[in-house]
């Protein structure tokens, strides 16, 4: 249902007129705003950075999980343990060494593979194609799938429970902003998932259904297909082929970045691009109150300029209801950067409904972070 918006056009006190630049000097601004970055918004000036707490008490902390500590290689993604879940969505992060034994499906939803470590093969019901680190391979609802890693694999999957994964309204950008759609691959019938086929025997399915699996056994292989068409099958894109939308005077907020929506949240990529130039223009990310959206980040590779002490393979979870930022750190390159681009790829989860954290997410957690945001002294 459209929204009619309480109508407020105001201003008080020392303020910018230009949103995320140009702000009074010694000032940091705050967003507070509806609907993630896409409602309403209003742009406080404060004195001292927002997040320069003494202390944080209560189940509102941000948090932070070193996934690369979580499990050892397992050979169903139904034993990955669940990190995040939600009614509309789950993530679990899941290590591989060898083939899967079997086959899976996933009759949930449909389900989003980031390929953080390794390389290998996915076979479906589609046929097959080759994976490396940084690809997303995206598999529709109810496909049946195998893996069969040529190194140790490292994957977060993301399912969109009950839902579909559909691509960002690119609106005034035009349709091949971002990554050009020729850039998603499909998987193809050809001379490896033929000797896959050959591999026939006995062969057990375990399908997932409202979070219990049921074993389904076929005295042959059923990847048997010959041929298909149509509108609906696996993609495969990588990171390095997404074009970030970058303002040389504006710092951009992190919708603009979304890859996949599904109907209660989005999934964002954050690549490598330019450093914004304009002398007035804030460089780091700006503080914001994620009042309506809970915020998730998988840091993939690189240099995570706004955060200390965070490597590839750590996720972040920043619960909704409170502010957040760049950390002390980088807060001195605020408007001015060493370096010319980023350096880092990260996969952004924001869930417009509250996440529960799984247990086994608690046992890799880092129960420092949030005094990494905390005033010295």
């Amino acid at each position: 249902m459209a929204r009619n918006w309480i109508p407020v056009r105001a201003a008080q006190g020392t303020h910018s007129r230009q949103a995320h630049a140009d702000m009074p000097a010694g000032t940091y601004e705050r967003e507070i705003s509806k609907e993630g970055f896409f409602g309403p918004a209003a742009f406080i000036h404060h004195p001292r950075p927002p997040t320069g707490w003494s202390d944080f008490q209560g189940p509102l902390r941000p948090r932070a999980f070193d996934l690369a500590r979580l499990n050892e290689a397992q050979g169903s993604p139904w034993t990955a343990p669940v990190i995040l879940k939600n009614a509309a969505c789950e993530m679990r992060f899941w290590k591989l060494a060898q083939a899967m034994p079997g086959l899976a499906r996933n009759a949930d939803g449909d389900q989003l593979l980031f390929v953080h470590q390794g390389t290998g093969d996915l076979f479906c019901d589609y046929g097959h194609i080759a994976y490396e680190a940084g690809d997303y391979l995206y598999l529709p609802r109810g496909t049946m799938w195998r893996l069969s890693p040529s190194a140790p694999s490292a994957i977060l999957m993301i399912q969109a429970t009950n839902s579909h994964f559909t691509l960002p309204d690119k609106g005034l950008l035009g349709g091949h902003a971002l990554f050009d759609p020729a850039m998603l691959d499909t998987p193809a019938l050809d001379d490896a998932f033929k000797a896959h086929q050959a591999q026939d025997g006995v062969t057990q399915v375990a399908v997932k259904k409202r979070g219990e699996v049921s074993t389904v056994t076929y005295p042959y292989n059923p990847l048997d297909a010959v041929g298909w068409h149509g509108e609906l099958a696996p993609v495969r894109l990588n990171v390095r082929h997404i074009r970030p939308v970058v303002s040389h005077r504006y710092h951009l907020p992190p919708s603009v970045h979304t890859t996949f929506v599904a109907d209660r949240f989005v999934v964002c990529t954050f690549a490598p691009r330019p450093f914004e130039t304009d002398p007035g223009a804030l460089k780091v990310p700006f503080f914001h109150n994620n009042d309506d959206f809970d915020e998730v980040l998988f840091y993939h590779a690189g240099d995570f300029f706004s955060r200390d002490h965070i490597e590839a393979g750590m996720m972040t979870f920043h619960p909704s209801g409170f502010t957040h930022g760049p950390h002390p750190k980088a807060l001195k390159n605020m408007l001015s950067q060493p370096k010319a681009a980023t350096d880092e790829y990260a996969v952004m989860i924001d869930t417009r409904d509250p996440l529960d954290v799984g247990e086994a997410a608690s046992t890799v957690e880092n129960p420092d972070y949030v005094n990494s945001w905390r005033t010295p002294g």
